[in-house]
């Protein structure tokens, strides 16, 4: 009955910001934009990235007053969007060319590897490397 996640979507308050970093820093690629004149809270613009088979659906409110940055805290519900990586260590040192720095990891164990970046926006992107599947 069910087959896959579709999309994940990220709100954010600077679109442009955010669609470089995946896009430039995380290899996603623009696949195309659309924008719902009425909401109750304006216009909403829909930008939707891909990475393989996954959709990531960015969605601003360009005449919205503020939106509330995520705490780093821990907290219930959804925790971060996972990006499998082919090379845990070529990945780091990639970002770290780029200007991102883990938050922590790479946390090793006997069958995977485990680490944590933030996007501009301060949502976690865990990176994980299977040593076997």
């Amino acid at each position: 009955m069910f087959k896959r996640i579709d999309h994940i979507e990220l709100l954010t308050a600077l679109p442009d910001r955010t669609i470089d970093f995946y896009c430039a820093v995380l290899g996603f690629r623009e696949r195309e934009r659309k924008r719902i004149p009425e909401t109750p809270l304006g216009p909403l613009d829909l930008i939707y990235l891909e990475l393989g088979d996954t959709t990531v659906e960015v969605m601003c409110y360009p005449d919205a007053k503020a939106i509330p940055s995520r705490s780093t805290e821990q907290r219930l519900g959804w925790q971060c969007l996972a990006l499998e990586v082919a090379d845990m260590d070529g990945a780091l040192a990639l970002l770290r060319r780029k200007g991102i720095a883990a938050t922590w990891g790479p946390l090793v164990r006997s069958d995977y590897a485990r680490a944590e970046i933030r996007d501009p926006d301060g949502n976690p992107i865990e990176l994980r490397q299977w040593y076997q599947r």
